[in-house]
């Protein structure tokens, strides 16, 4: 029968361990036999050694590269780990920093709001807005007081820098306000340097229209508009807008303009509740009123 070539075993755990046996034993042997026997197994020892050294060198090598492999992979694991650590504290950051971030924003409109009460001639309340309706039917928002903060239907709603609308509906802690561009507010208005009045209107479209000016005011585009405080809900002199376009046919006995309005409704964030034409009356005013004074 031909003969099977002999295979190479890999090296296994095994095989080390025998080949560690047999130096041992050699050890062993040069130890406890006489020295004739000594030097015979020396003699044979060192080619014997020499045979062993390469595989017990290659053994060992292999383990010192499995060691450093293990080494390599735990250190980028524990990267990998302060890494996702990392992303989670920057994503809480850029979180709170935003957050902080709007509050900023919402407390220099809330700051000019605030200086504004302390200088108009009128008392009026500071409300959020917390919800917004934009549609075809109708133009509103909802603010964040109501009954039990003392706004009743038909009050003004305006900013620092001019007209918003009126309040249509009250609830116990909320209220929505049509603003001026729907067309089921309407409100006296004047031209500021003529002193002419009309109607101030929405439309459905959502402009906002000044109607009934008498035919020979002399109203022209960029005309500031103010209100006319002929009703409860404005005092006079509220801005309301520019004038944009001026027109009158030929048939009509009023002119009309359409108005470009002063207050940007889509970017509200706060507002203030006329409550009263007349101005608040300060706290240190008040008791100052009602204490005699000290003889």
């Amino acid at each position: 029968m031909p003969r099977s070539e002999p295979t190479s075993l890999p090296i296994t755990t095994g095989l080390r361990r025998l080949l560690v046996g047999i130096i041992i034993l050699f050890l062993l042997l040069l130890l406890f036999l006489p020295r004739q026997s000594q030097e015979w197994l020396g003699q044979v020892g060192g080619p014997v050694a020499m045979i062993l050294e390469g595989p017990l060198q290659g053994v060992s090598s292999i383990q010192n590269s499995a060691k450093e492999t293990w080494s390599q992979y735990i250190a980028h694991q524990q990267v990998w780990e302060e890494n996702q650590r990392l992303k989670v504290e920057i994503q809480k950051l850029q979180g709170e920093q935003n957050r902080l971030r709007e509050q900023a924003i919402l407390d220099r409109d809330f700051e000019k709001l605030s200086m504004y009460q302390t200088t108009a001639p009128m008392t009026t309340l500071y409300a959020r807005i917390i919800g917004r309706n934009v549609s075809n039917w109708y133009r509103a928002v909802v603010i964040d007081k109501g009954a039990s903060d003392g706004v009743h239907v038909e009050m003004g709603v305006i900013t620092n820098a001019g007209v918003v609308g009126r309040v249509v509906r009250v609830n116990p802690t909320t209220s929505i306000v049509l603003l001026l561009s729907d067309p089921n507010v309407a409100i006296t208005g004047m031209i500021q340097a003529s002193r002419d009045e009309g109607i101030i209107q929405g439309t459905p479209q959502g402009n906002i229209h000044m109607k009934y000016l008498p035919p020979l005011s002399p109203v022209q585009v960029g005309d500031a508009v103010v209100t006319s405080g002929l009703t409860e809900d404005f005092p006079r002199g509220l801005h309301i807008g520019h004038i944009k376009q001026v027109t009158k046919a030929a048939t009509d006995l009023f002119q009309s303009g359409e108005v470009t309005p002063i207050v940007d409704f889509s970017k509200l964030e706060g507002v203030l509740v006329v409550t009263s034409f007349q101005p608040a009356i300060s706290t240190e005013a008040s008791s100052s009123a009602g204490t005699l004074p000290s003889p």
